[in-house]
């Protein structure tokens, strides 16, 4: 009888909603900012998600629902006819590569700026960001953003829906709400960014609002099915601190979506030894998705972050999203399952400066020259061949 070595639990298969994944890898959402200045995709961004088919899920990176939403110079839009064509082409070309996406939905808030929107940034209340922030030509001083009236609010909720029936129209199986990392929902969430006293701020009930709102609103016109939720608890990035409100904030957000069956909840930077990351688990009762805290911005581990990921499977996540390893090796899949060593990430061309090389150019195993032969000194071996 011939004993078998089963799969490790990250490569077996795993549902998701409607879904099957072939592996439990989820390509984890990466500003590159290589589409054109109108927001479209081209074909540049197609090969790029194409060569990285092979993730379970690959989720999109950030994409503006709305003007007022754009962060950065160059990054996807998904709120006008053009940007559906330019993302067809994109999930196209990963559909016929045998992949599956989401897209991240990301409204920027204060991280925007009038030199790249055209507009003045809006956010909870009018507290700028506390450092600069790139634009066109440059970093330069944040501009403090024009407070959410009602009606603002409405509407952003609206834009949110109406891009995430784009997203599907463009051929995505669903969406990723953004509600992390400092951007607009993660704004309403944090005291020292929400200053409001009205329905929208003040206690956690009211500051979690928003972001409840839009989750409905986007499950409402897609189907929860379709529908993920991004969070990161205790991220002080882009200037965002929560306090010592952490636990009651998540507990509060998750009890107002907690009905809802969406896809996953996305938790970033993922910890199985933090109380917050068993308490999460406890209090969503549907997928976790989970994105290991590897220290960032230190060093990638060797291993890409497989071991952690295998740990937080074994904490009680579902699946794993993998952000920086994906980036530098397109077939991250293979490489892992078999041990295979990792492209080193060339840092200089994550973002900001266009193009195809630190992009589209990362080599697979099977690009990889094999070494030239070492010449023999095995006098027998010269002897045949001389």
């Amino acid at each position: 009888m011939t004993e078998t070595t089963p799969t490790p639990r990250l490569f077996q298969p795993a549902p998701l909603g409607p879904l099957h994944l072939p592996n439990r890898l989820v390509m984890a959402p990466l500003t590159r900012n290589r589409a054109g200045a109108d927001g479209v995709p081209g074909a540049l961004m197609a090969t790029y998600y194409a060569q990285r088919a092979s993730a379970g899920l690959i989720i999109a990176e950030g994409t503006t629902p709305n003007r007022e939403g754009q962060t950065y110079p160059d990054i996807p839009a998904i709120h006008d006819p053009a940007h559906v064509v330019g993302w067809r082409q994109v999930t196209g070309a990963v559909a016929e590569a045998g992949g599956t996406m989401f897209l991240q939905l990301q409204h920027g808030g204060r991280v925007g700026h009038p030199r790249t929107s055209g507009l003045v940034p809006v956010a909870p209340s009018p507290v700028p960001l506390p450092e600069t922030i790139h634009s066109h030509g440059g970093r330069v001083a944040p501009a403090v953003p024009r407070e959410m009236t009602l009606q603002d609010i409405r509407s952003t909720v609206t834009d949110f829906a109406r891009a995430a029936c784009n997203a599907v129209e463009a051929g995505f199986a669903g969406v990723e709400v953004h509600g992390a990392n400092g951007m607009l929902l993660h704004q309403f969430m944090a005291a020292n960014t929400n200053r409001r006293t009205d329905a929208y701020g003040g206690p956690v009930a009211h500051r979690v609002r928003f972001a409840v709102e839009v989750v409905r609103a986007v499950a409402e016109a897609i189907g929860p099915e379709r529908v993920g939720l991004r969070i990161s608890p205790a991220n002080t990035v882009n200037g965002i601190d929560e306090g010592e409100e952490t636990a009651r904030l998540y507990r509060a957000l998750l009890a107002g979506l907690s009905d809802l069956e969406l896809a996953y909840l996305h938790l970033e930077f993922a910890d199985p030894s933090d109380p917050l990351f068993a308490r999460i688990r406890d209090d969503w009762p549907g997928t976790l998705m989970a994105n290991p805290a590897l220290g960032w911005p230190a060093p990638l581990p060797e291993d890409g972050g497989r071991a952690a990921g295998e740990r937080l499977l074994g904490a009680g996540a579902d699946l794993i999203a993998l952000g920086r390893a994906f980036l530098a090796n397109p077939d991250l899949v293979e490489r892992l399952r078999t041990g295979a060593p990792l492209n080193r990430i060339r840092e200089e061309y994550t973002m900001y400066v266009g193009g195809a090389t630190g992009y589209t150019d990362y080599p697979t195993l099977a690009e990889i020259p094999a070494p030239a032969p070492r010449p023999t000194t095995d006098p027998v071996a010269m002897s045949v061949s001389g």
